[in-house]
């Protein structure tokens, strides 16, 4: 039997790293696509502890640097297979308006054009393969905001960290949707599906030696974190259904299947209309391919 082959980018911590663990625990052979080196072999190290026997490598990505994505996508493209890319890593506050080495605002620039450059920088290699899956994070805050594509960098008025994160998250689910449309319309055989982990937190998540040491709060902060939420081990489980599930498909949404999403086992859930809408979808998809200069071969849908 062919050992399966999953990209994670991000998954020296976090989300990242438990879905990492855990679809090497399934047999699968992991690929860590991150920044750090010193975390990428602390996460290394803490999968072998804990899966004796894991296949698990890493791969240097700086998603905020277009020229590291290009590198990473030509390392990654050269393996003899790859059955999924999970888009993970993402930047969830900023402390204020920076920009990338590219000059992009560090949000959108890393959470949506990182991962969509390296998407169609990694296109030919999904489409060898028979079955392969692009996994993108979603987020329950894409409910609360809309874009502004012609301000997708944040550049007018007052900065709002929650607000970019938000529309960054919003504008990655729209992107991915929009990619699971076109690739339908050429017949491709890479699907395209977002999941989400709900409200999901270190503090409720078993422990790990991984840098930096995850949160592990005290019995009153986990007690209330366990009304409405999980830990990062099961907010991973939608990331790697939509990875692994048999009856996964293109253009669906994964998340927990209790109330609001926030916690709960893996299933499909609902989006909110305007980022399944074909039409801003076209518009970001153009926004993305002029601002990281990839061009996807893939006509509108």
């Amino acid at each position: 039997m062919t050992t399966p082959v999953h990209i994670v980018t991000g998954g020296t911590g976090g989300l990242g790293y438990w879905a990492a663990e855990q679809l090497a625990a399934a047999g699968a052979s992991v690929v860590i696509a991150a920044r750090s080196e010193a975390r990428g072999e602390a996460a290394l190290a803490s999968i072998r502890r804990h899966t004796p026997g894991a296949e698990v490598s890493f791969v240097h990505l700086d998603l905020a640097d277009q020229s590291s994505v290009a590198r990473a996508a030509e390392e990654l493209s050269a393996l003899p297979r790859i059955d999924s890319l999970l888009a993970n890593a993402g930047v969830l506050s900023t402390k204020g308006r920076h920009e990338t080495v590219d000059g992009f605002e560090t949000m959108m620039g890393t959470n949506l054009l990182g991962h969509a450059a390296l998407i169609g920088r990694m296109l030919p290699a999904l489409s060898a393969q028979p079955a392969a899956r692009v996994v993108s994070l979603g987020s329950i805050s894409h409910e609360f905001f809309r874009l502004d594509l012609d301000d997708l960098q944040s550049e007018r008025g007052r900065f709002r960290e929650f607000r970019s994160y938000g529309r960054s998250k919003l504008a990655v689910m729209t992107f991915a949707f929009e990619l699971d449309r076109r690739l339908r319309a050429a017949g491709s055989r890479v699907s395209s599906l977002v999941a989400h982990p709900g409200f999901a937190v270190d503090e409720l998540a078993p422990g790990r030696d991984i840098l930096p040491r995850p949160k592990t709060g005290n019995a009153v902060s986990r007690a209330a974190f366990r009304t409405i939420g999980q830990g990062k081990d099961a907010g991973a489980l939608p990331l790697v259904a939509a990875v692994t599930d048999p009856q996964a498909a293109g253009g669906q949404y994964w998340g927990p299947s209790g109330w609001r999403q926030l916690k709960g086992s893996p299933t499909i859930v609902s989006a909110k209309d305007y980022a399944r809408d074909p039409a801003v979808g076209a518009e970001l998809w153009a926004r993305v391919e002029s601002l990281t200069g990839v061009r996807f071969a893939l006509g509108p849908a």
